[in-house]
């Protein structure tokens, strides 16, 4: 537990970004061991979602792990066929996902996604710990232990979680899924608090794709963050 984390935020088919963050975590750890934790929404709004799936297909094992978040949640309940799931979806972005895979709403979507994509998404977990945070895609029910934490929650929660006290949590919280609340008014720019660090900025807009850099032997937020930028 000595090696580096870089959480990086919400990709949202931002192929580009992703591999520029890639390469940046590579070049900033140097020698040193280092894992990498994704935090879900992979796909979605941006133009490349298929292409994120497979960059982080081919990288799977030993020092990445990846979350998954609620846009994948919301895609697999469509390919499944789940009643209302297929409008949920386009209406968040499926459109675009569709797109990346050469294929439209109103085609056969179950078969134009590779199953080994969808065995991918099935099987990504929704939190991964070190010993001074949880990293989570959503966020956690304020007051409630992680073991007790339902999938929903960590998924999709916003209110409830962004606005608790530091108090309410047994550790500090490393997410996702916030671009722009009261609290955080720039989508562009992560929000960097005592008790959690939100690092989705938008990137699918804003052109930015933000990691955070923490160090698992000392408790608290990053110890550097990096902007990767469209402009850069």
């Amino acid at each position: 537990m000595n090696r580096f984390t870089y959480a990086v935020g919400d990709v949202h088919g931002r192929l580009d970004l992703l591999r520029s963050a890639f390469d940046r975590i590579a070049a900033h750890a140097g020698a040193r061991a280092y894992r990498v934790v994704t935090l879900g929404d992979y796909v979605d709004r941006g133009p490349e979602s298929s292409g994120v799936i497979e960059f982080l297909m081919r990288r799977q094992g030993d020092g990445l792990v990846c979350l998954k978040g609620n846009h994948e949640d919301m895609m697999l309940r469509a390919l499944t066929g789940e009643d209302g799931a297929l409008r949920l979806w386009l209406s968040n972005g499926g459109d675009e996902t569709l797109r990346s895979y050469g294929a439209r709403s109103d085609g056969d979507i179950r078969r134009a996604v590779p199953e080994g994509h969808v065995r991918w998404l099935s099987d990504l977990p929704l939190t991964t710990v070190d010993p001074h945070r949880i990293f989570v895609h959503a966020g956690l029910a304020p007051g409630a232990p992680l073991s007790l934490q339902d999938e929903s929650t960590l998924l999709w929660i916003r209110g409830p979680f962004l606005r608790a006290p530091s108090e309410a949590f047994e550790a500090h919280i490393v997410h996702g899924h916030s671009p722009q609340w009261d609290g955080k008014p720039d989508p562009a720019k992560p929000e960097l608090l005592d008790h959690r660090t939100n690092l989705d900025t938008g990137a699918w807009a804003t052109g930015v794709l933000t990691v955070g850099v923490f160090d698992p032997s000392a408790p608290g937020g990053p110890t550097e963050v990096m902007s990767i930028s469209s402009a850069s």
